[in-house]
């Protein structure tokens, strides 16, 4: 074994998750700071900052979406190639990545051919005022010129990760940061690009990563070695990645779709500054949710092989660290944001009346953020396990049938108004996260002592 690679087959699964986790947390860390920091500097943009700010916001569900397809062909797939490996079955693996790369390419070219012919509908769709439409048309047709970049960087990276290449896999994101982070106040103010400088900055910077990733995976140490060289695509194989994908996918896209739901319902009830506000709230929950993720993924594959393996003990210590550091950590983060609120907002944006409407909707927002690592758990483990069906359900569940009803219902409800916009989140919180997980105790955790071709897919 190559001395950058974590054995997932050791007896400490602590230390193989926090070995793949605490490389990951960095590279995520930093993949959010480059961008929030567009948000950071779009919202200190002299005269403009919140209505550009509201503009920006706008492009997030595009960005949601696009991240929602790398994420249907790489968190898809990099389970599966987990399993093979527990399996010794090195060819499966990497026809597993194979097909995903070319599944990557060509969905990244369909979204930007249709995401530029359709952008002012969209856009309108999503909310968006005469006011706010310049800034957000700016940003998102140059951020979708570099879709299928966006598209290889964070969808291949989890195959490096599979392989215990974690640090590897850091320095995928920490490349982009960097470029993005330099180029941002250059664009933005040097050059008075102002929204098109951020996604200029950001096209690059994804395209740097992109190149990164190719070339690890076709001359670098890699175990598994990307060939496409006389590849011909396999649809079983193409169709079990999607499968399992559709969970991470789903998850994604519904997020986007509930911005969409919530950025229109906040027009309807409160304009283009609340539109900012929930711009603000959406930034602070991503810096609150990134450790959650970056432990869960970083158990995704020592799970994952040793589920292939058949070392089940292990399997289900993984499990038990994971949820104890995800539950403890966001106990944490909730209690900090709700002493704190303000220091959290300030980070975006300055302005007095924005912070004032902001501060009462991220309490309420945020009401019981810890209950999220139950569904990041069971979610982790649903995927791991190649048990897709749960794993779309519980998407599906919290998003659509719970968060994006509510958020057109509330409102209308006892005269709640937009504070019922913003009291759909923690109720699906306590619903999701515990129906989830409960599920996967009582369905999953029950039945690992089976072997594993008798588990129910």
């Amino acid at each position: 074994m190559n001395s950058q690679q974590v054995d997932f087959s050791g007896m400490n699964v602590r230390r193989s998750i926090l070995s793949v986790a605490a490389p990951m947390l960095a590279a995520q860390v930093l993949n959010l700071l480059y961008n929030i920091i567009d948000r950071i500097y779009i919202g200190k943009l002299p005269g403009e900052g919140t209505i550009a700010l509201a503009g920006l916001g706008l492009c997030f569900p595009v960005i949601t979406m696009v991240t929602a397809f790398a994420n249907l062909f790489g968190q898809g797939g990099a389970p599966l190639c987990s399993i093979a490996r527990g399996r010794q079955d090195q060819k499966g693996a990497q026809k597993i990545m194979n097909n995903a790369c070319f599944m990557l390419v060509c969905t990244g070219i369909v979204i930007t051919v249709f995401g530029i012919l359709f952008h002012k509908p969209i856009l309108y769709l999503f909310g968006a005022s005469d006011a706010t439409y310049p800034y957000a048309s700016g940003y998102m047709n140059i951020y979708l010129l570099g879709t299928v970049f966006v598209m290889l960087s964070l969808g291949l990276n989890p195959y490096i990760n599979s392989q215990g290449f974690a640090r590897v896999g850091m320095k995928t994101v920490i490349l982009g940061a960097v470029i993005n982070i330099i180029l941002d106040p250059i664009l933005i103010f040097a050059c008075g690009l102002g929204v098109r400088g951020a996604a200029i900055a950001t096209i690059i910077s994804q395209f740097c990563s992109a190149v990164w990733v190719l070339y690890f995976l076709t001359r670098g140490q890699a175990e598994l070695k990307l060939r496409l060289r006389g590849f011909s695509p396999d649809p079983v194989c193409i169709w079990e990645i999607t499968k399992l994908g559709t969970s991470t996918f789903v998850m994604s896209f519904t997020n986007g779709l509930v911005q969409i739901v919530c950025n229109s319902m906040l027009q309807t009830f409160g304009g283009d500054l609340y539109i900012s506000v929930m711009t603000v709230i959406n930034s602070v929950r991503e810096v609150a949710q990134t450790p959650v993720m970056a432990i869960s993924d970083g158990a995704s594959p020592v799970i994952s092989y040793n589920y292939g393996a058949k070392q089940i003990d292990l399997m289900k210590r993984a499990i038990r660290f994971m949820t104890m550091v995800c539950f403890g950590y966001t106990l944490v983060i909730w209690g900090l944001i709700s002493a704190f609120p303000e220091l959290f907002i300030r980070i975006f944006n300055q302005d007095s009346v924005l912070i004032a409407k902001t501060v009462p909707c991220m309490h309420i927002y945020f009401f019981g953020f810890f209950m999220m690592a139950f569904q990041y758990t069971g979610q982790c483990v649903f995927k791991s396990l190649n048990k897709s069906r749960q794993a779309v359900f519980f998407s599906l569940f919290r998003k659509v049938i719970i968060v994006a009803p509510l958020t057109l219902l509330l409102p209308h409800i006892g005269g709640l108004g937009i504070m019922g916009i913003f009291l759909a989140e923690p109720i699906s919180n306590f619903i999701g996260g515990l129906a989830c997980y409960v599920t996967m105790r009582c369905t999953v955790l029950s039945r690992l002592t089976k072997p594993v071709g008798s588990a129910e897919q």
